[in-house]
């Protein structure tokens, strides 16, 4: 098994009407992160386990991919 800080994480993003919403996801052991970012507020931050079948619903629920800066950003809330 890979080590925990060699693993390249995946990572998307969408935009609702009234928020965006940022997702995570480490390959190997699919676990990743959501953040929902209002438009107005505070990012709500969560922790998820996916199935293997995730890339192909993301693709399906519209989600493009960004960058890990993109995601850090948000995360850290220097981007809002």
């Amino acid at each position: 098994m890979a080590k925990s800080n060699n693993i390249v994480h995946q990572y998307f993003k969408k935009e609702f009407e009234g928020y965006k919403v940022l997702v995570k996801v480490n390959p190997i052991e699919f676990k990743g992160t959501e953040l929902m970012i209002p438009v107005s507020g505070e990012p709500e931050q969560r922790n998820l386990e996916f199935d293997s079948e995730i890339f192909e619903d993301l693709k399906a629920d519209g989600f493009g991919e960004c960058t890990s800066l993109e995601f850090n950003l948000y995360a850290t809330g220097l981007a809002k």
